[in-house]
């Protein structure tokens, strides 16, 4: 069995699509748009055949902070070393994106980072 994609509600498709473009080298397909419902979608495809969808529709509230949040917690991508995760770390925290660890030896064997996009979604950055 394979996991075909993994899909995130964002606010700004655009937006979105480009980060993960930018700092994670995906490359998005044509949008789909649904004019009925408002619906739109990218599909984001990495080098190794991984995909996210990003959507979009006006219709979904947004997160609420007092909500206890149960489900999605982050997105990990392997790039490769050490230095690697350090250097897209400083990279995305200069272009300024919040960092919520810096890169560190986790207790469970992971060199890692996260950081969280322009709409609060956690990715975390492993060697």
């Amino acid at each position: 069995m394979i996991i075909d994609h993994i899909a995130i509600y964002v606010k700004d498709l655009e937006a979105s699509a480009l980060f993960f473009e930018t700092y994670f080298q995906g490359k998005r397909n044509r949008k789909y748009i649904n004019n009925n419902t408002g619906f739109s979608s990218y599909f984001i495809t990495f080098d190794d055949g991984a995909r996210i969808e990003l959507m979009n529709m006006p219709s979904v509230a947004d997160k609420q902070a007092n909500i206890p949040f149960f489900g999605y917690a982050h997105i990990a991508f392997q790039v490769g070393s050490k230095g690697k995760v350090n250097e897209l770390t400083k990279r995305l925290e200069t272009d300024g994106y919040k960092v919520m660890s810096y890169p560190r030896m986790t207790g469970d064997g992971y060199y890692e980072s996260c950081i969280a996009d322009g709409e609060g979604n956690l990715i975390e950055i492993t060697e």
